[in-house]
């Protein structure tokens, strides 16, 4: 017993030893601060959200200090690339696209994608816009979402934008009937513009989120022992209860 107890004490040991530690290192993170609930600019003017909490928690279990930077979508993987600055938290999908030329942590967080309409397109299916040869969508320049409209609409029937927000403006003022965005955001911004917007059309697919960094950044397994640190804790179901409205 005493052996036994030694060797699970040595265990532990060794484990917290091995544990993660940037030395209170100043980390930059990308992010599209249009995207609300993973991030989005407060009246304040700071960049808050799931993913700037994810990040900030990771940083407490791994010692290090995240700043935020906003960064246009259509440019933020080049801009990694370039070195501006030391990864990537803004609701990235994984794909196998993205990571010939970027390198992404575990997955923290699976999203579906949706469709949101207009009140008076409340419980249209999906199906019917795809054969209704006059409806004309939006999403986002550069997205999983965009890649999927294009290809269950077509690209003379998809509008892109820059942002999410511009998407869903111009599906208030008439200009596309629907908007293809991940659930979560969809939820959000329906949440915004009560009783003009809903989100009947839901589970269109599945994509994992994770955080990206460059090839070979000596990041890449910290974030990924600090992820694990706060989904073991039950810290990461905290944040997404905080931050989703549908709580998934």
């Amino acid at each position: 017993m005493i052996r036994r107890t030694l060797v699970l004490l040595l265990t532990a040991l060794t484990a917290v030893a091995l544990a993660a530690d940037l030395g209170g290192r100043i980390v930059t993170v990308g992010t599209d601060s249009t995207y609300p609930p993973f991030e989005f600019v407060a009246e304040d003017g700071t960049i808050v959200g799931f993913d700037v909490d994810l990040v900030n928690a990771i940083c407490e279990r791994i010692n290090c200090v995240a700043e935020f930077q906003s960064t246009a979508w259509d440019g933020i993987i080049p801009a990694l690339a370039a070195g501006e600055f030391d990864m990537i938290a803004s609701g990235m999908s994984i794909t196998a696209e993205r990571a010939q030329v970027i390198e992404f942590s575990d997955p923290y967080h699976v999203v579906t994608q949706a469709v949101a309409v207009r009140v008076e397109d409340a419980g249209v299916a999906f199906d019917e816009l795809v054969a209704d040869g006059g409806t004309t969508v939006g999403a986002q320049t550069g997205t999983t979402n965009a890649y999927f409209a294009e290809e269950a609409f077509g690209r003379d029937r998809l509008n892109l934008y820059d942002t999410f927000a511009q998407a869903v403006q111009a599906l208030l003022n008439g200009d596309v009937r629907g908007v293809v965005i991940d659930e979560v955001p969809a939820d959000a911004f329906a949440a915004e513009y009560a009783g003009q917007l809903v989100v009947d059309i839901r589970g269109l697919g599945e994509d994992p989120l994770g955080m990206a960094f460059q090839i070979g950044s000596d990041l890449v397994d910290a974030f990924n022992e600090g992820l694990a640190e706060i989904a073991a804790d039950g810290t990461l179901d905290a944040l997404k209860l905080k931050w989703f409205v549908t709580g998934d």
